[in-house]
């Protein structure tokens, strides 16, 4: 079902299209393409709240910019949806997040409209600054704007692009999309700062007619410029009883301004066009305005609500006829608060990602013992080296793709000190629709190579829960990888039993191949030696556990019995599970054929998991075509 765009909606393919209506349409437009995003989303699914939050600050940006001359970033892309239907993809809007549509991200290869790919939080700032670093340097005047939201300010690395571009003299805007949530409510200092400044009344009063004034520069000189600027800083000064933050970087503020007025948006933009300098423009939206459950529900629900009845608000949700397995990440959430009541040691960390790790429940039921840090990976991972210093064991749980942002904190504040700091990677593998910048490809090839740091993944939930539980006896740096989605045991909640480290297991004795597996993706190898056996086909099936240290007492049984292998694992081919089994064949003067299944050496888009695999060559099928493939060759020789 294709959704029908309202009329004037229906006219627009460009920004030139939309700057053809007078001034006195862009209301209606910003309704039309509000509903046009609440119908779409219903049907189809996708991030929901924060499209709706900036419809009209989209709408005005591209009404007084000359797109895509002029460069707009969108930090993460999450609020995008907008900018994409007014860019020329409305007609294919539908295909969003969906196999070989549009991303649900801005993508430079999608569209020159996408100045800038982003997924992952508090990089537009930088990227625009380097933008228009570079115009300056070729003598260009154009226009380099940076949407970023209140959540990705409080990632390190929008104040160090902050801390750079008050000095850079560079023609950049940073427009702070303010509305106090993130998928999750924000927390930390900078959220109190900016409360108080969207809440005092006085400044707001004063603000207006200090916006006055600096509408009149192009009116006096230089110096009058500067004596204004110097009266404005000190009225901001002394209202909010502070300096201004984002004036001491040498930012020139303006603001807040409610961004939910398109026409007064407008006005504010055009007259920022000729202010020069970096500049920051303060707006104050609400997540979900104008869908009035999403408005005044649950933010964090309405990030990403799946289908729903646009009229009700109802979120459909399948009823399954049985017991189902859980989510992993549920698993986790609730595992971590029973090992901490057995273990007052036990902590929770998370940057910014409480309901999505699950760690929300331990936040609930221990406060003082679980920590949202607010999106700050590196300062997540050097915080609970901090903690364990201490003797206690924090539980770091972060997505895979968000790991990498921390990488060097891993190795020099956690590994080379050998601290007990417990990594929990959800999301590791394919992150389904997110697509490219959420799959949790590498963590397996970049976290075998640092020392002292174990490197697990369970195949079930039963092994998540008794990693945990090992890992808090182990000692030193531990790392646990899971995927987005459900497990496969309903009846998950099992006795606590140690794991010796690097100890594999055997699933299935079997002739001829043996298939060796990591995680997860360990089940598809079972469907596909069920499938096998009923072809008279019988592989031995390992489940290796850990990549690091691998249990070479059963490898070594492994080469000495069989000479085809193959490898299966959700993570990159370069340098993961695969190339460490070759490693330990070479090293110890094995000689096998061994086939790899993993996620190539190649960008993979976004999809659902299972399609994913499935065009990687490792659903279940893909492994039993390797087999299939392997004995032929076997029987042949």
């Amino acid at each position: 079902m294709l959704i029908q765009p309202g009329e004037l909606l229906a006219q627009i393919d460009s920004p030139e299209d939309l700057k053809k209506f007078p001034k006195d349409k862009l209301v209606q437009i910003c309704d039309e393409l509000r509903d046009f995003i609440i119908d779409n989303v219903s049907v189809y699914g996708g991030h929901f709240g924060a499209s709706l939050g900036v419809v009209e600050l989209t709408v005005a940006l591209h009404y007084v910019l000359n797109t895509p001359e002029d460069q707009l970033v969108w930090d993460v892309g999450h609020q995008a949806y907008g900018h994409k239907i007014l860019t020329g993809r409305k007609n294919k809007f539908h295909t969003n997040r969906i196999f070989g549509g549009i991303s649900g991200f801005p993508k430079r290869k999608e569209s020159q409209y996408d100045t800038f790919g982003v997924g992952h939080s508090s990089t537009s700032i930088s990227a625009a600054l380097g933008m228009a670093v570079a115009s300056k340097y070729k003598g260009s005047k154009i226009q380099h704007v940076a949407v970023i939201g209140d959540g990705s300010m409080t990632g390190g690395m929008a104040f160090e692009a902050m801390n750079h571009a008050g000095v850079s003299d560079s023609n950049l805007l940073i427009i702070l999309n303010d509305n106090c949530m993130a998928i999750d409510p924000n927390v930390g200092a900078l959220k109190d700062y900016l409360t108080d400044i969207t809440t005092s009344h006085t400044y707001n009063k004063v603000k207006d007619e200090v916006w006055k004034m600096l509408g009149k520069f192009s009116k006096f000189g230089s110096s009058a410029q500067e004596v204004i600027s110097k009266v404005e800083g000190a009225i901001k000064s002394a209202v909010l009883k502070q300096s201004n933050l984002f004036e001491s970087l040498n930012l020139r503020y303006f603001g807040p301004v409610d961004g939910h007025d398109v026409n007064h948006l407008v006005e504010i933009l055009r007259d920022l066009k000729d202010i020069p300098g970096p500049k920051i423009l303060h707006c104050v939206t609400v997540k979900g305005k104008g869908y009035e459950p999403a408005e005044k529900g649950n933010h964090t629900t309405w990030h990403a609500p799946g289908t729903f009845d646009k009229v009700t608000g109802e979120i459909y949700k399948k009823t399954p006829s049985k017991p189902q397995a859980p989510k992993y990440q549920d698993v986790f959430g609730h595992t971590i608060v029973e090992l901490a009541k057995a273990d007052s040691r036990i902590m929770g960390v998370t940057p910014a990602m409480p309901s999505g790790s699950s760690l929300n429940i331990m936040m609930k039921e221990m406060p003082d013992r679980a920590f949202d840090v607010g999106i700050a990976e590196q300062h997540a991972v050097t915080f609970s080296a901090g903690l364990a210093t201490q003797g206690l064991i924090p539980f770091c749980n972060i997505y895979s793709t968000f790991m990498q942002r921390a990488y060097d904190q891993v190795i020099h504040d956690v590994c080379l000190q050998n601290l007990p700091v417990v990594f929990c990677l959800d999301r590791a593998g394919f992150a389904g629709a997110d697509g490219p910048t959420h799959h949790g490809a590498y963590d397996l090839a970049y976290f075998r190579c640092v020392p002292n740091l174990v490197v697990a993944a369970p195949m079930n939930e039963e092994e998540l829960r008794n990693m945990m539980y090992s890992s808090t006896q182990h000692g030193g740096p531990y790392s646990i990888r899971y995927p987005r989605g459900n497990g496969v045991m309903p009846e998950w909640k099992t006795e606590f039993q140690a794991i010796p480290t690097g100890q594999g297991r055997i699933v299935k004795e079997g002739e001829e191949i043996a298939i060796l597996t990591l995680g997860h993706i360990g089940n598809y190898a079972v469907e596909a030696c069920e499938n096998l056996e009923k072809e008279g086909l019988n592989p031995a099936h390992y489940d290796m556990r850990f990549v690091k240290p691998l249990d070479e007492e059963l490898l070594h049984e492994v080469f000495g019995k069989f000479k085809k292998v193959i490898t299966v694992e959700d993570g990159c081919l370069m340098g993961g599970f695969g190339s460490a089994i070759l490693e330990f064949m070479v090293d110890h003067g094995y000689q096998a054929q061994v086939k790899r299944l993993g996620i190539p050496d190649e960008v993979i888009e976004h999809g659902e998991q299972i399609e994913l695999h499935r065009l990687c060559g490792f659903d279940p099928e893909g492994i039993a075509n390797a087999v299939r493939s392997m004995t032929e060759v076997l029987k042949i020789n």
